[in-house]
């Protein structure tokens, strides 16, 4: 297939009902139970195919993680009930606890 000329790899895809788009973006952003996966400068391409739709992205990756023990000592320092409030505070301070702890407390 690779060294295939263009239009004829599109007539096949069309053929094999198969159609890719570019998708126009600036960041990518996978959350997960151990922190997000960031993908930045991202070239996606969305392929559909007999009805389902896959993504396919590559660019420069980044892992932010912090565990679930970091965000409960966020919230329990800072006086903050709400995890996802602590979770996006230790992002913004990638991963630091203290610079955490500290933002959310206004100091």
């Amino acid at each position: 297939m690779f060294g295939m000329d263009p239009k004829k790899m599109q007539q096949m895809m069309k053929q094999l009902g198969m159609k890719m788009d570019n998708v126009p973006a600036s960041q990518v952003i996978i959350k997960t139970d151990a922190g997000d996966i960031i993908v930045e400068e991202p070239q996606v391409v969305k392929t559909t195919m007999q009805g389902q739709i896959v993504f396919q992205v590559s660019g420069n990756v980044k892992e932010k993680s912090f565990s679930d023990e970091d965000v409960k000592l966020v919230m329990d320092q800072s006086g903050i009930a709400d995890k996802d409030l602590a979770a996006k505070a230790l992002q913004e301070a990638n991963g630091d606890v203290v610079k955490a702890i500290m933002k959310l407390k206004g100091e």
